[in-house]
């Protein structure tokens, strides 16, 4: 299988981020309130993720939240996959 990226990632509804952080949420059965105080993330930020029409949500705010329940957002290099844009070549041919 070829790994091939896109250039932007077109989702139909929200990010699914979200839906990973709603099932986190519910499974802990935590409240908004106590997410809050916790990550720092506001209540009303919390509801426009997951009642609201937050589409895109910040780095910031999904690794505060994930990080109250044990998770840490991190990057993972996927084997043979991508490659090294050279940046010196681009600007030379350009």
């Amino acid at each position: 299988m070829v790994w091939k990226p896109y250039k932007s990632y077109n989702f139909k509804d929200k990010d699914p981020v979200i839906d990973r952080l709603c099932t986190i949420v519910q499974d802990t059965g935590a409240s908004y309130r106590q997410i809050h105080d916790q990550s720092g993330v506001s209540t009303s930020c919390l509801y426009g993720w997951f009642n609201g029409k937050t589409r895109r949500p910040t780095h910031a705010a999904v690794a505060a939240v994930a990080a109250v329940f044990g998770y840490r957002s991190m990057l993972v290099k996927v084997p043979g996959a991508g490659k090294v844009i050279r940046l010196e070549a681009r600007r030379k041919r350009a």
